[in-house]
Order: C-alpha cells, then structure tokens, then sequence
C-alpha cells in the first residue's frame, strides 16, 4: 500500500450546472481537492455531457486542480483541446485501446500535448491485467466501481481487489476509484490503497459539505492507518 494521503475530487457530474461556479467555490472552501469532470461522447458510454469550452469556463472558476475523466473513443484527437482548456489530470479508457501498444501511444500522446498527469482507466468488468503493461507509462489508474455513463450508481465491492492488486504490484502512481462512494464504501477503498477518492452526490447531494468531507477524509484516513492529510493542492 502507498503511504501517500488521500485527495477527495467532488464529481462536476452531480452539483447544479445552473450555478456551477458557486459551486465550485463551496465545494473548495469545504476542503476539496481536485474537482472530478466526466466527460461522455455518447459513444463509448449513452450520455454527452460536456467538452472543451465547458472546461475552459470551469478553469477559469476554479482553484482546484481539474481531474478530467474522458469517457470518449478517441481521446488522442481530443487531449490538446482539453489540455488548452486547462485538465490537470486527463484520463482515458483501456477498453479504447486494442492492445497495450495503443494505450502507450495514447499515454505518450496526452504527455507530448503536455498533460501533467496521465491516467488510464479501466471498467468494472475489464480485467486489471488490461493494463499491466503501461503502468510505466501513467500517474494514476482509475478504477471504475460502476459502469460509467451515469451518476448515482450502487458501489460494486467486487472491483476492490483490482486496487489491491495495483499496490501488491508495487505501483506507486495515484490509484483512483469511482462510483457509488459514500462514507460506508470510500473507506473500503481507501483501506486496499486507493488514493484518490471521487464522490458525487455524496457530496454535492448534502447541505452541510464541509462537514460531509471531513468525514470522508476521517473515514478514508482511517481505513488508511492515520496518514496525514495532503496539504490543499492549487491548480496552475
């Protein structure tokens, strides 16, 4: 298990988009880390969401790093867009990639626009193994702990070993995981080592979201064993 603390990345996809810069302010001065952004082609999973322009808009509100989630079939095409928008974090899709050949060259690719962190992630019925051989080539995996498309999805438990797994392998890059966490699910995650915790209506659903967080960050920290919290990271 890496002894790295955790980030809490609130998820774009469940907050009011009429008022999405309040709430982007609210959900920063409740403690957040990064802010989640799901991004949907209707394609490879049946929803749209946004793209770049929304991006932009939202770095531009923003003072938390933007951990932007591409659930697109061709990511490569879209990476500099994004970049330019201001993603911090650009993660794509192994299922996009038909070997481990394309997913190095769509990792190598995010990095040439100048990505500062590259993810790659992968769905709750894709092997672990899909990704094996580019873990040299990422800062962060994400593990889906639904099928991605839409929010409000029930935790699936039986993903967990994919993170424990990661850190067994001794990989000591960001292990993210998303869907369905809530103050009972977001420590089980935490405690196989993931570090990177992505929660949507279970934060943005609450009044009190300062409170709803330092819960989560309580909870996860100790699943984790007391490590100490990251200090507040600030996008660039």
């Amino acid at each position: 298990m890496t002894n790295e603390p955790v980030l809490l990345a609130p998820s774009l996809l469940s907050c009011d988009f009429a008022r999405i810069a309040e709430e982007l302010a609210d959900v920063e001065a409740a403690g957040a880390d990064w802010h989640h952004v799901d991004v949907m082609d209707g394609h490879f999973v049946p929803n749209l969401t946004i793209g770049p322009p929304v991006v932009e808009r939202i770095h531009a509100c923003a003072t938390r790093p933007l951990d932007v989630h591409l659930m697109i079939t061709e990511p490569l095409r879209y990476a500099e867009p994004f970049v330019r928008a201001g993603a911090h974090v650009l993660t794509f899709h192994v299922e996009v990639c038909p070997d481990d050949a394309a997913a190095r060259a769509v990792a190598r690719g995010f990095r040439a626009h100048g990505v500062q962190k590259v993810g790659i992630a992968l769905n709750p019925d894709t092997p672990i193994e899909r990704v094996a051989g580019v873990l040299d080539e990422v800062d962060l995996v994400l593990v889906m702990s639904v099928f991605p498309g839409f929010g409000g999805q029930k935790f699936m438990p039986e993903v967990l070993p994919k993170v424990s797994w990661l850190r067994r392998r001794g990989y000591r890059g960001h292990v993210e995981m998303d869907g369905g966490l809530n103050l009972e699910t977001l420590p089980l995650c935490a405690r196989e080592g993931a570090d990177v915790l992505v929660a949507g209506s279970a934060v943005y659903g609450v009044p009190d979201r300062r409170k709803r967080l330092q819960d989560l960050r309580r909870v996860a920290l100790q699943a984790r064993g007391g490590a100490g919290a990251r200090p507040t990271e600030t996008r660039s």
